[in-house]
């Protein structure tokens, strides 16, 4: 009797995804890739709409800006990736650099024990944000509106609207400082980045904020102390606020009452555009300040342009929009894809 014999059956071939698809995938679903290509794209483009903005006059404008809102975004970063939001960390950096310039001046405490306790008073400020959210229950958005009301008030009370000063040129150094080429307010940035991406990174606390902002109840389940890290996270994007306020402080010379105003729309954008997930559990605070510098050169082609300054905010409220539209359009095509 002749065998039977079964031949194999080819597993079905899965559907080709388009090359363009392919690859535009690939650039979204890496944490870093999109805003390394959009930020070398934005580069070029800006070298050749300027001969003045590939000059080491203007890079030291740009890097010495990017340093104060680096550091709020650095804060807000670590926050969006726990899942939470913190409206009050411009009021919390102006409040800090107004109370130091009073201890300074008004008070004439040693200056950099006045630092001391302006950066303390800018951490405590950031816990009372998280213990009031994780005690009360409410959620960071809502609350730290109203904080921001109270901080910024507290300022106004201070300082009566006008701007302090004659603050000690011991402190100048920390603001108009220049070493190796750099301004010192970027290498001050630069290495609370590396110290923060460390954390993240590499540390149990850096997985355990991860794991909370994919699922705060599952994360508690599992034995996490939930509200603590929370409250540290506020913690720090206080400090971190309260640093770059006294870091203006510095550079301008004077304590103005305006310092912070601008550091509430550019640090979530920035921390959007470099892939922090609105969400929460995804991104990096690296990828939030190569966001910063995004905005940071598109702000420094607007002023090389000769237009007005009062763009600059539709520009950042613009790129916040656009940056949460794509975020948010790149999930659900990934998502669709998975």
């Amino acid at each position: 009797m002749p065998l039977e014999t079964t031949l194999p059956v080819a597993p079905p071939t899965p559907p080709k995804i388009p090359p363009i698809r392919n690859l535009f995938a690939k650039v979204v679903s890496n944490p870093l890739g999109g805003v390394i290509a959009a930020l070398i794209i934005i580069f070029a483009v800006s070298c050749l709409l300027s001969p003045h903005f590939l000059t080491t006059f203007n890079m030291k404008i740009i890097a010495r800006a990017l340093a104060f809102v680096g550091l709020v975004t650095i804060g807000q970063s670590i926050l969006m990736i726990l899942g939470e939001l913190d409206l009050s960390v411009g009021a919390i950096g102006g409040l800090s650099g107004v109370v130091g310039g009073i201890l300074m001046v008004q008070m004439g405490l040693n200056p950099w024990l006045a630092l001391a306790l302006c950066l303390l008073m800018g951490a405590a400020c950031g816990v009372l944000n998280g213990v009031l959210i994780t005690q009360l229950r409410l959620h960071s958005l809502v609350l730290t509106i109203g904080m921001a009301g109270v901080y910024g008030g507290a300022n106004l009370v201070a300082t009566k609207g006008v701007a302090i000063t004659g603050v000690p040129l011991d402190i100048s150094f920390l603001g108009r400082g220049i070493v190796f080429g750099f301004p010192v307010p970027f290498l001050i940035m630069a290495f609370c980045l590396a110290v923060v991406a460390f954390v993240m990174f590499r540390t149990p606390l850096g997985r355990y904020i991860y794991a909370i902002g994919s699922n705060s109840e599952a994360a508690r389940m599992l034995g996490l102390r939930v509200d603590a890290i929370r409250v540290f996270a506020f913690g720090v994007a206080g400090f971190l606020s309260a640093l770059a306020g006294i870091l203006m402080v510095a550079r301008l010379g004077t304590a103005q009452p305006s310092i912070g105003d601008t550091w509430v729309l550019s640090p979530i954008a920035a921390a959007v555009i470099g892939g922090v997930a609105t969400t929460g559990g995804l991104g990096s605070p690296v990828g939030a300040v190569m966001g910063a510098v995004i905005i940071g050169i598109i702000e420094n082609i607007i002023v090389l342009f000769g237009i007005s300054p009062y763009w600059q905010s539709i520009v950042s409220g613009g790129i916040v929009v656009i940056a949460i539209s794509f975020d948010s359009i790149t999930r659900r095509y990934l998502r669709r894809d998975a």
